[in-house]
C-alpha cells in the first residue's frame, strides 16, 4: 500500500533540530516511519550505528579538547571529543557538542560514568554513535579528566587543541588569575608531572641511564658518572615537573615560586589533555 502520510517541512525541521541529522536525511526517515516521530529518530540512530561500526577501526585523532570549571571553582573537568578530520573537529556545531557534553561531564568522576549518563533522553555513548551517522565520521570521547581542589582554573588553548585544569591549595584574592596563568603554562611546557614525586621510577631510571651513557661518550671515567647523572636528572626535573619549570612569564621564577606571589598557597593537582 503506498504511502498517504504527508510529511511537512516542519516535521523535518523538528526532526532535524531533535537529532542534527541532514534535512534529507530527516524527510527520507519520516517517510519511511510513515510520519512517526519516534520510529524517525529510531531510523536515524540505526543509520548512526551502520556508520559506527563501519568505521570503528578508524583513528579519531582530530577534535577539541574543552576544560570547563563548576560555578564554586572547586571542581573541573576536562574532556576531547575525538573526530577524523580538522575539517570536523573545526565545525561549529561539533564545538558547540563538545562544550555541552564538557558541561555534562562536571556532574560525573569517570569517563565510564559519563558514557552512560543522560544526553537530551539518550545516552552520551548513544549520543556519539547518532552524531557519527549525521556527521559520517567516528567520534569519541578520547580523553576525560575530573580534578577537585579548593580553588581550581582551567584554560582552553586556541583551536581547541589543549585543554588543562590547575588546582591551588587555597581560594584567596588573585587565584582566578594564578590558576589561568599556570594552567597556559601546563598548555605550552607539556609538564610530564607536578613535581619530582610524581614523577614515575621507570622515567627516572631511563634518564639516568641516558646521562649516564652521553657521559661514558664524552669520556668521563665511571666514578664520576653517579654524580654528573644526578646533576642532569636535576635539570630534567626543572625542565619537566610543572612547579620546578621557568614560569612562562617570567623565566627569573619557577612555577612554584610565581603562585606563593599569592600567598601561602601550592599547586596541589594538574591535568592536561590534548588531540591525537
Amino acid at each position: 500500500m503506498e504511502n498517504t502520510v504527508k510529511i511537512t517541512a516542519a516535521d523535518v525541521n523538528k526532526l532535524r533540530k531533535a537529532t542534527g541529522a541532514g534535512m534529507m536525511d530527516c524527510k527520507k526517515a519520516l517517510v519511511e516511519a510513515n510520519g512517526d516521530f519516534d520510529k524517525a529518530i529510531e531510523i536515524l540512530r540505526k543509520k548512526g550505528q551502520k556508520v559506527a561500526a563501519k568505521r570503528a577501526d578508524r583513528e579519531s585523532t582530530e577534535g577539541a579538547a574543552i576544560a570547563k570549571v563548576n560555578d564554586a571553582k572547586t571542581a573541573g573537568v576536562s574532556i576531547v571529543l575525538g573526530c577524523e578530520t580538522d575539517f570536523v573537529g573545526k565545525n561549529e556545531n561539533f564545538v558547540a557538542l563538545a562544550h555541552d557534553l564538557a558541561d555534562l561531564a562536571l556532574n560525573y568522576n569517570s569517563k565510564e560514568e559519563f558514557l552512560v549518563a543522560d544526553f537530551n533522553g539518550i545516552t552520551v555513548a548513544e549520543k556519539l554513535i547518532e552524531q557519527t551517522g549525521v556527521i559520517g565520521e567516528k567520534l569519541d570521547i578520547n580523553a576525560f579528566e575530573k580534578i577537585e581542589a579548593p580553588y581550581v582554573g582551567s584554560y582552553i588553548h586556541a583551536g581547541n587543541k589543549i585543554a588543562t585544569l590547575v588546582g591551588l591549595s587555597a581560594n584567596v584574592e588573585g587565584a582566578d588569575v594564578v590558576a589561568k596563568d599556570v594552567a597556559m603554562q601546563a598548555a605550552a611546557m607539556s609538564p610530564i608531572a607536578l613535581n619530582e614525586e610524581g614523577v614515575d621510577a621507570a622515567t627516572i631510571e631511563k634518564e639516568i641511564e641516558i646521562a649516564k651513557d652521553q657521559l661514558r661518550q664524552e669520556g668521563k671515567p665511571e666514578a664520576m658518572l653517579d654524580n654528573i647523572a644526578k646533576g642532569k636528572l636535576k635539570r630534567f626535573f626543572k625542565d619537566n615537573t610543572l612547579v620546578n619549570q621557568a614560569f612562562i612569564k617570567d623565566s627569573k621564577v619557577s612555577v612554584a615560586d610565581y603562585v606563593k606571589t599569592i600567598g601561602d598557597v601550592e599547586i596541589t593537582v594538574f591535568k592536561r589533555v590534548a588531540l591525537g
